[in-house]
């Protein structure tokens, strides 16, 4: 089992909880706690240099402002500055955010190695996924991987983000094929911009471009 535990959490109690139920259940002695992504980083640091590193990382996303100033402001932020250090950390992000696409570019973006939606069910399953991930195992919140498995979130092209963006920006089918034509992004014809957005309608099951740009936000493609 894992030796040293970082939990990185702005509310004590929460923090305090976290602590707690993962000593409790796991047995592990060593666990710091951090309420600024800052603290957090130093405490890495620290551990490093007295050649003692901590084997998991805990981190929420989102710490909110106070009157110290941060260089540290998210927990993201907090991953990339530790990763720097120490690249093989174990990482689990515990946080509300829930949409699958955002979750999908964590784990494609930062390689972590597990994520837990806060809720009524998180503490266990976050005590489950330090379990599993010690034995090299990627743990997502069960309702995060129902969710992942029905949306085709994931096979969305370059091609395709960019045509959403412009979109959503307001552009019409007309300006989005003038604007590829100088870029010289292909295909740029009407007719071709047309049958993608029919395809990412039918898969999306949307109902319209106007539906489909609010699916795709909804996911956090946008």
């Amino acid at each position: 089992m894992f030796k040293k535990i970082l939990v990185a959490e702005d509310f004590g109690s929460i923090n305090h909880g976290i602590a707690r139920i993962l000593h409790e259940r796991t047995g592990i002695d060593e666990i710091q706690q951090a309420q600024y992504c800052d603290d957090a980083y130093l405490k890495f640091r620290r551990a490093s240099s007295d050649n003692s590193p901590f084997d998991l990382l805990i981190t929420d996303l989102s710490f909110k402002e106070s009157h110290r100033e941060r260089k540290l402001v998210s927990g993201i932020q907090l991953i990339e500055a530790i990763r720097a250090i120490q690249p093989d950390i174990k990482v689990i992000i515990y946080s509300m955010e829930d949409r699958p696409g955002k979750v999908k570019s964590f784990f494609n973006d930062l390689a972590i190695n597990g994520y837990i939606c806060k809720g009524r069910y998180g503490l266990n399953e976050l005590v489950q996924s330090v379990t599993e991930i010690y034995e090299d195992k990627i743990y997502i919140s069960p309702q995060l991987e129902s969710a992942m498995s029905k949306n085709n979130v994931f096979e969305l092209k370059d091609y395709d983000l960019l045509l959403l963006k412009y979109l959503s920006d307001g552009l019409t089918q007309e300006e989005i094929g003038d604007y590829f034509k100088k870029n010289h992004i292909s295909p740029n014809s009407i007719s071709s911009i047309e049958k993608r957005l029919n395809k990412l309608k039918f898969n999306f099951k949307a109902k319209n471009a106007i539906h489909l740009v609010a699916m795709t936000k909804d996911l956090g493609l946008l």
